[in-house]
C-alpha cells in the first residue's frame, strides 16, 4: 500500500498542506507512540476513548477487557475514529494568534475487526510488548488460556484517514518581524525517567538490558 484513502471526511480541509495520505508517513507516526484515542457513538451519544496501541503491517490493534463496554460496543460493526497524536514543540511567534505547536497527527476511519483465533490474539500480543520491551516477551511467564480469554483484541485497516504534521518555524506576517521580542520553538520530546524496582523484586534480579541505559518508544535519530 502507497496511499491510504482520500475521502471527503478524511481530507484534511484546514491548512490543507500539511495533510499526508502516504501510508509510510502514516505508518511512521503510528510507530511513534503507544497512546491512541478512538471515538464511537453507544446509543447516539459520542464517547472518545484513551488507549493504548501498535500497528502491524496494514493493521493498528487495541485491546482490554472482554467486559469492556468500550470493546463490546466497537465489536458491533460500528464506525470508529482513531487518532494519535504527539506533541513535538511550542511554536512561540511574535503575535499572540500566530503562536502554534508543532505536532504529528494521525486520523484514521473505519469499522474494527474482532481478532478472534487464539494463535493470533497471542502472536500481535506478543508483537505489543516486544514493541515497547524488545526481548522481553521470552523472559515473562507464559499467558493463560484463562488470561487469552479474558482479553478482547481488536484491529482497523490503515485504509482511510491522513496524517497531518506541523513543523519548523513561527509563521509571523511580514511587518512582526521587526517587533523586538524572542521568538522561535522549544522543543518537547516523551523521555523515561530511572526505572524504579518492585519492593517485591527477587534479590538480585539484575534490571533487563533493554532498559539501559535509557528507555525509548519509536524511532530514534541516535
Amino acid at each position: 500500500m502507497t496511499e491510504i484513502k482520500k475521502t471527503s471526511r478524511s481530507r484534511v480541509k484546514r491548512k490543507h498542506y500539511r495533510g499526508n495520505y502516504d501510508f509510510e508517513t502514516v505508518a511512521a507516526v503510528l510507530d511513534a507512540g503507544f497512546v491512541c484515542h478512538v471515538g464511537y457513538n453507544i446509543d447516539g451519544r459520542p464517547y472518545v476513548t484513551p488507549t493504548s496501541y501498535w500497528r502491524e503491517g496494514e493493521h493498528v490493534y487495541w485491546h482490554g477487557s472482554s467486559a469492556s463496554r468500550m470493546l463490546r460496543e466497537q465489536s458491533k460493526s460500528i464506525d470508529v475514529c482513531f487518532t494519535v497524536t504527539h506533541v513535538d514543540g511550542l511554536v512561540m511567534a511574535r503575535s499572540a494568534f500566530n503562536h502554534s505547536i508543532n505536532y504529528r497527527s494521525v486520523m484514521l476511519f473505519g469499522v474494527a475487526e474482532k481478532v478472534e483465533e487464539e494463535d493470533y490474539k497471542l502472536r500481535v500480543l506478543e508483537t505489543f510488548t516486544e514493541k515497547l520491551f524488545p526481548g522481553r516477551w521470552k523472559e515473562l511467564r507464559p499467558v493463560t488460556k484463562k488470561e487469552l480469554k479474558a482479553t478482547t483484541i481488536l484491529r482497523l485497516l490503515i485504509e482511510e484517514g491522513s496524517a497531518k504534521v506541523r513543523t519548523g518555524d513561527p509563521g509571523d506576517d511580514e511587518e512582526d518581524y521587526a517587533w523586538p521580542v524572542w521568538a522561535g520553538v522549544v522543543p518537547l520530546a516523551m523521555t523515561a525517567s530511572k526505572v524504579v524496582p518492585c519492593p517485591r523484586l527477587i534479590e538480585g534480579t539484575a534490571v533487563p538490558k533493554y532498559l539501559k541505559p535509557v528507555w525509548k518508544i519509536g524511532p530514534t535519530t541516535d
